[in-house]
């Protein structure tokens, strides 16, 4: 399987979300991430969604789809190559008195991980990277207590020169401080 990744720009409206999503349900293609946030313009939201699939065609078909919602201002879908992307991942690790101590340094310089948390007895450390690295970290980070992890989804940006300006309606718009 192939792995895909869609970009959605729409006006950000209530219940956008759902109608997005039945899309992908009605197909029987299943979300493996799902990020949405405001972009650099105010009222404009960006869905960034990952999915696998074998064929090519039918994702084709499901930009398609998506663009035949009335707030969607804009749809890409980008293989792995054709984007910059990562994701970040937050391990809450156990660090009890007299317990093995946690090889700071390694975290730091091999797994490129920083610790953002240090509670009395445990941890918060945060990595960042694609999905084999955040996992191939996990495998490292087994060796002591996971009391708890939680993975982002997909952030991204098209490796191509035009950005999101050239794709939108042309008006007047507010930006953010």
């Amino acid at each position: 399987m192939t792995t895909y990744t869609i970009c959605i720009f729409t006006e950000n409206t209530i219940g956008l979300l759902n109608r997005i999503t039945i899309i992908f349900t009605r197909r029987r293609i299943n979300i493996e991430s799902l990020t949405v946030s405001e972009t650099e313009r105010k009222g404009v939201s960006r869905f960034t969604i990952v999915i696998k699939h074998e064929s090519r065609e039918e994702v084709e078909k499901l930009v398609r789809q998506i663009r035949k919602i009335v707030e969607v201002m804009a749809v890409f879908g980008y293989l792995n190559d054709e984007i910059v992307y990562n994701e970040i991942a937050l391990f809450k690790v156990s660090t009890p008195l007299g317990s093995k101590p946690l090889d700071v340094e390694t975290i730091n310089k091999k797994y490129k991980a920083w610790v953002v948390y240090w509670g009395l007895d445990y941890v918060v450390i945060e990595k960042t990277g694609n999905d084999t690295e955040i996992f191939d970290f996990f495998a490292y980070i087994k060796q002591y207590d996971i009391l708890e992890f939680v993975r982002s989804g997909r952030v991204a940006v098209g490796k191509t020169e035009k950005g999101l300006v050239e794709y939108l309606p042309e008006m007047e718009w507010a930006y953010y401080l």
